[in-house]
C-alpha cells in the first residue's frame, strides 16, 4: 500500500514513459509509414497526461521517497508544458509530410522530451533533477539535427550537443559542492540547512549557487549562456524551432524558479544578485542584438533570449507577486510564440521554405487575414497595449517595483521600447511594402488552429484575465507555503 501512495503523484509521468515506449515498439513493428498515426497516439496521451495531472488535486503530494513532488506549481507547469508539446507535433507533421522527410521517431522524442521536463518542474532533490533535465536535453540533441542531410541542421545538433554538456558539467560541479558544504542533495534538506546558518553562508555555498543558476540559465537561453540559441533555431527544422522557444524553455524556468525558492529561500539576497545580472544581460542583448537581423528565425531567437530576460525580472522579485507574474508571462508567450511559428511555417513560395523578414513585404494585400494575424502578435510581443503582451511585462515590472528593484523594471522598459522597434519594422514591411509574390496556400488545418488560438488569446486576455491570474497566483502560492 504504501508503495502505490508512493507512486500516485507520479502517475501523469509513469503513464507517458510507458505509452511512449509502446509507441516506440509501434512504430518499428508497423509497416509503412508510422508517423501520423504515432503522432496522434502521441497527443492523446499527454492529452490524458494533463487530465492525470489536473486529478492529482491541488494538495502537495511526495513521490520516491522525497525526491518527487506534486503541488500547484508543478501542475501549472506541466499543463503549459503539455500544451506546448501537443501544439508542436501537430504544427510539424504537416511540415514534415510536405519535405518528405517524415519519420515515426519524431513525435516520440517529443514525448519522451516532454516527460523529463514534466520530471524537471517536479523535482524536490539535484538528483531527480539530473535525471530530468537530462532525459529532457537528450531527445532535443537529436531533433536538432533532426533533417540528417541539412548541413546547417547537423551544425545545430553538435553546437546544442557540445554547449549542452558544458552547460550539464557547469551544473553538476555546481550541486557537488553544495553538496559538499551541506551534507544533502535533498531541496527540503538544504532549506533547513540555510535556514540554520548563524552567519553569512560559507562561500563554497555561494559559488555552487552560482554554477547551478549558470547551469540552468543555458536551458533558459539567458545571455550570457545564449550563444547556442541564434544558429540552432536557424540550422534546425522549422517546427523544431518551435518546439524549442516554449516547452523547454518554460520547463527550464520553471525548475529554475522552483530550485531558486525552495532550498534556497533563505538565501535570496546571493541568488538575487546574479538573476537581475541575467535580466539585464538578457534583455539587453535581445534588444539591440536582434536589430539587425535579416532572417526571422534569428530575429526569434534574439526575441526569445529578450523575453526570457522578462521572465527573470519576475523570478528576481522572489515574492508570490514575482512568481505568479513569471506563470502569467509564460502561458501568454506559449500562445503568441506558437502562433508567430505558425505564420513563420506558412512562408512557402513554389514549394520551397522562405525565412527573410523581407519575404514578408506587402503580405497585407496577398495574404489579408495572415497579415492581420502576424501584426497582431508582434504588437503584442512589442508590449503595446491592450494586449496580452503588455499586461505580461506590466505584471512582472509590478512585481519588480514592489520588490524595490526599480532600477531593473527601468531597464526593462527601455528595452521593451527598442525591442519595439524590430517588431513594428516586421508589421512596416507587411502593411507598406510592396508585396514581391503571394505565399502558398497553408497545408492543413494546425497552422490555422494554431494562429487563431494565439490571436484570440492576445486579444482576449484584457477582457478574461481572471482564469489566468486567479491559477497563477495559487500556483505560485505553492512555492511559499508560510506566504
Amino acid at each position: 500500500m504504501t508503495v502505490t501512495l508512493d507512486l500516485l503523484p507520479v502517475l501523469p509521468e509513469l503513464f507517458v514513459a510507458l505509452c511512449g515506449l509502446i509507441l516506440v515498439l509501434v512504430g518499428v513493428f508497423r509497416t509503412g509509414d508510422a508517423t501520423r498515426p504515432i503522432a496522434t497516439l502521441s497527443i492523446m496521451t499527454m492529452v490524458t497526461a494533463m487530465l492525470l495531472v489536473w486529478a492529482l488535486g491541488p494538495d502537495r503530494q511526495t513521490g520516491f521517497g522525497g525526491l518527487f513532488v506534486a503541488d500547484r506549481f508543478a501542475a501549472f507547469s506541466k499543463q503549459l508544458i503539455l500544451v506546448g508539446s501537443i501544439l508542436s507535433i501537430a504544427l510539424a507533421i504537416p511540415y514534415f509530410e510536405r519535405e518528405k522527410t517524415t519519420r515515426f521517431e519524431y513525435p516520440v522524442l517529443v514525448l519522451f522530451s516532454t516527460l523529463g521536463m514534466m520530471v524537471m518542474v517536479s523535482a524536490n532533490d539535484f538528483m531527480s533533477l539530473y535525471m530530468g533535465l537530462e532525459l529532457s536535453s537528450l531527445p532535443l540533441y537529436v531533433l536538432a539535427a533532426f533533417h540528417r542531410d541539412s548541413p546547417r541542421a547537423a551544425e545545430a545538433g553538435v553546437k546544442y550537443f557540445v554547449l549542452g554538456a558544458l552547460a550539464s558539467g557547469l551544473l553538476l560541479y555546481g550541486i557537488s559542492l553544495l553538496y559538499g558544504f551541506s551534507g544533502t542533495t535533498s531541496f527540503l534538506g538544504l532549506s533547513r540547512s540555510f535556514e540554520d546558518l548563524s552567519g553569512p553562508p560559507a562561500i563554497g555555498i555561494v559559488v555552487g549557487l552560482v554554477f547551478v543558476v549558470a547551469g540552468l540559465a543555458f536551458k533558459v537561453s539567458a545571455a550570457p549562456f545564449h550563444m547556442w540559441t541564434p544558429d540552432v533555431y536557424e540550422g534546425a527544422p522549422t517546427p523544431v524551432t518551435a518546439f524549442f522557444s516554449v516547452a523547454p524553455k518554460i520547463a527550464a524556468l520553471c525548475l529554475l524558479t522552483r530550485v531558486m525558492v525552495e532550498p534556497f529561500a533563505a538565501m535570496t539576497d546571493q541568488w538575487r544578485q546574479v538573476v537581475v545580472a541575467l535580466a539585464v544581460i538578457s534583455m539587453l542583448v535581445g534588444a539591440f542584438a536582434a536589430l539587425t537581423q535579416t532572417n526571422i528565425k534569428r530575429l526569434m531567437a534574439y526575441s526569445s533570449i529578450g523575453h526570457a530576460g522578462y521572465v527573470l525580472v519576475g523570478l528576481a522579485a522572489g515574492s508570490v507577486l514575482g512568481v505568479q507574474s513569471l506563470l502569467i508571462y509564460m502561458t501568454i508567450y506559449l500562445f503568441m510564440n506558437l502562433a508567430v511559428f505558425a505564420v513563420i511555417l506558412s512562408m512557402r513560395r513554389m514549394g520551397r521554405h522562405v525565412e527573410g523578414i523581407a519575404d514578408l513585404a506587402g503580405l497585407s494585400k496577398t495574404n489579408p487575414a495572415m497579415a492581420f494575424v502576424m501584426a497582431v502578435l508582434m504588437f503584442s510581443m512589442a508590449g503595446i497595449p491592450p494586449l496580452a503582451g503588455f499586461w505580461g511585462k506590466f505584471y512582472v515590472f509590478m512585481a519588480a517595483i514592489e520588490a524595490g528593484l526599480f532600477p531593473l523594471a527601468v531597464i526593462g522598459l527601455v528595452t521593451s521600447v527598442v525591442a519595439a522597434y524590430y517588431y513594428l519594422r516586421i508589421v512596416k514591411l507587411m502593411y507598406f511594402d510592396e508585396p514581391i509574390d503571394s505565399f502558398d496556400r497553408p497545408v492543413g488545418s494546425a497552422p490555422v488552429v494554431a494562429m487563431s488560438v494565439g490571436s484570440l488569446v492576445v486579444l482576449g486576455f484584457t477582457f478574461l484575465p481572471a482564469p489566468l491570474v486567479t491559477g497563477a497566483k495559487a500556483a505560485a502560492a505553492a512555492l511559499f507555503p508560510t506566504g
